[in-house]
C-alpha cells in the first residue's frame, strides 16, 4: 500500500530517499534566507543603499516567501506535493541566476522578490512529503532530522557566505544553492503524486492577495518610517503604507473567517498544541530573526572583521545544531515536547542578554562568542520539537497546509522584525543598536518559552485540544 499523497510503497530505502531529497529542498530556501546576510555589508558597498537597502534585501525575499507560503501550502495539498516540489525547484534556480546577475540595488531587491515566491512553495511541499510517508516516533525523528539539517542551513549560511564573499565575491551566494536544488531533483526521480482527491477544495484567491498586499504595505511602512537618512519614501507615503497594510491583513482575518474555504482553515486551530505551538513560533522566530542579521553587521561595520571571520564565529552553533536537533526531536517523540520548547528559547535569552552587556568594541568578543554558543544550544533544544509537536497535531491529509501555516508564522515574524531592525538601531549599526537588538531578542524568547510552557501538551502527534 502506498503513503498518502505517493504513488509507491516507501520501504526503507526510500524513505531516506524522499526524506534526503525533502531536507535538500528546504535546505535551498532556508540557506538562501541566511546566507544573504553575510553578504550585506558588500552589496551595499558595491551597490550602496544604506541600511534601508539591507533590510529590503532581506525582507524583499521573506515578504513573498511569508505571503505566498499559505497559498503554496493549500496548492500542494489539492494538486500534489511532488509535482509543486519540482516546480519550485526550478523556478528557484532561475530567480538565484537573477539576483546573481543584478547590476543595481533595485533590481536585486526585485529578483529576492521573486525569489521568495519559489521558496515558498518549496518547504510545505518537503514537509508534508516527510509527514506522508512517515509515522509516530519515526515521524518525530525525521521531522528532528528535517529540523536539524534545515536550521543547519539558516547557521551554516553565514559560513560559507563569508568564505564565497571574501573569495568569489557578493554574487557567488545566490548561486551556491542551486547545487543542493539539483540534488533534490536527482532524488525525486520520477515518483510521482498518489491519488489525488477528487473534489479539489477551491482555493482562495482573494485571501492570498489580501495577505500579500497587507504583508507588503506594513513591511514597506516599518522599513521606511524606521530608515532614516536612507528612506526612499517620506513619511507622508510610508505611513499611509503601513495603515494600509494593517488595514488589508484585517481583511485577510475576515475574509478567511467567513469563506467556506479558508487559506488558514480554523478548524487546524482546534488543536491546543497547534495553537499554542504556533504562537510560540512566532515569538522564537522573530527573535531568530533579529539575531541572524544584526550580529553579521556588527561583527563587519563596527568591529570589521572579514565577512569569513565574522561568519566562522557561527561556527559552534552550527555544530550544535547538526550534533544535537535530531536527538532532541527523537526525545521529544518519547517525552513530548513541552519541557524542550521551554528550556530552549530560555537559554538561547540567555545568550541574547550576554549580548547586551557588550560596551566596548574591542572586547566585544568575548560576550559575543559565548553568547552564540549559548543561542546554538538553545536552538538545538527548541526547533525539532516544536516542530514535531505542531506538526504532530495536523491530520495527514491536512500536512501541506499545516506545514505551511507553521512556515508562515515564522517567515512573517522574521519578516516583522527584521523590518522593524531600523528602529532598533536608529538607523545606522552601532554598540548601542546591538544591545537594544540582543534586549528585544532575549524578551522574545522568554516569551516564546512561556507560550510554550503554558500552551504545549501531551507528547508529538497529539492534538491536545482540552
Amino acid at each position: 500500500m502506498s503513503a498518502p499523497g505517493i504513488d509507491v510503497r516507501p520501504d526503507a530505502a526510500l524513505q531516506r530517499r524522499l526524506l534526503a531529497a525533502a531536507v535538500l529542498a528546504s535546505f535551498v530556501s532556508f540557506l538562501d534566507a541566511s546566507i544573504t546576510n553575510i553578504a550585506l555589508p558588500a552589496i551595499d558597498r558595491e551597490l550602496g543603499g544604506g541600511v534601508a537597502t539591507q533590510q529590503w534585501v532581506v525582507d524583499g525575499y521573506l515578504l513573498t516567501l511569508s505571503a505566498f507560503i499559505l497559498l503554496a501550502g493549500a496548492v500542494s495539498d489539492a494538486v500534489g506535493r511532488l509535482r509543486v516540489l519540482r516546480i519550485a525547484l526550478v523556478a528557484f534556480v532561475a530567480t538565484s541566476l537573477l539576483c546573481a546577475l543584478a547590476p543595481t540595488a533595485g533590481f536585486l531587491v526585485g529578483a529576492r522578490v521573486l525569489q521568495g515566491v519559489a521558496g515558498a512553495f518549496l518547504v510545505p511541499g518537503s514537509l508534508s512529503l516527510i509527514i506522508a510517508v512517515f509515522e509516530g516516533r519515526a515521524q518525530a525523528k525525521a521531522i528532528g532530522t528535517w529540523t536539524g539539517w534545515t536550521s543547519v542551513s539558516a547557521l551554516f549560511g553565514p559560513i560559507a557566505g563569508g568564505l564565497l564573499v571574501d573569495g568569489l565575491g557578493w554574487r557567488s551566494v545566490f548561486v551556491i544553492g542551486l547545487l543542493p536544488a539539483a540534488a533534490a531533483m536527482l532524488l525525486l526521480g520520477r515518483i510521482g503524486d498518489g491519488t489525488l482527491p477528487e473534489h479539489r477544495q477551491r482555493i482562495d484567491v482573494v485571501a492570498a492577495v489580501l495577505a500579500a498586499l497587507g504583508l507588503g504595505g506594513l513591511t514597506v511602512g516599518l522599513i521606511e518610517l524606521g530608515a532614516g537618512a536612507d528612506a526612499v519614501l517620506p513619511p507622508v507615503v510610508a505611513l499611509p503604507l503601513l495603515i494600509a497594510g494593517l488595514a488589508l491583513l484585517a481583511g485577510f482575518l475576515l475574509q478567511n473567517a467567513r469563506t467556506a474555504a479558508p487559506l488558514v482553515p480554523p478548524r487546524l486551530f482546534a488543536a491546543r498544541n497547534f495553537a499554542w505551538g504556533n504562537l510560540s513560533t512566532f515569538f522564537v522566530y522573530g527573535a531568530l530573526g533579529l539575531a541572524s542579521l544584526v550580529p553579521a553587521l556588527y561583527l563587519q561595520q563596527v568591529l570589521r572583521l572579514s565577512a569569513s571571520l565574522a561568519a566562522l564565529i557561527s561556527l559552534p552553533a552550527t555544530v550544535l545544531m547538526v550534533l544535537l536537533s535530531g536527538r532532541f526531536g527523537a526525545l521529544a517523540g518519547r517525552f513530548g515536547a513541552r519541557r524542550f520548547m521551554t528550556a530552549g528559547p530560555l537559554i538561547a535569552a540567555a545568550g541574547a542578554l550576554l549580548n547586551s552587556l557588550v560596551r566596548d568594541p574591542a572586547t566585544a568578543l568575548w560576550l559575543i562568542v559565548p553568547a552564540i554558543v549559548l543561542t546554538g544550544l538553545g536552538l538545538s533544544i527548541t526547533v525539532a520539537p516544536l516542530t514535531a509537536a505542531v506538526l504532530g497535531a495536523v491530520p495527514p491529509e491536512s500536512s501541506g497546509i499545516g506545514s505551511a501555516v507553521n512556515n508562515a508564522v515564522s517567515r512573517v515574524a522574521g519578516l516583522l522584525t527584521v523590518a522593524c531592525a531600523g528602529w532598533i538601531l536608529g538607523g545606522a549599526v552601532t554598540t548601542g543598536g546591538f544591545v537594544r537588538s540582543a534586549v528585544v531578542t532575549a524578551v522574545l524568547l522568554v516569551i516564546g518559552a512561556a507560550a510554550a510552557f503554558v500552551g504545549i501538551r501531551g507528547r508529538v502527534g497529539q492534538a491536545a485540544e482540552d
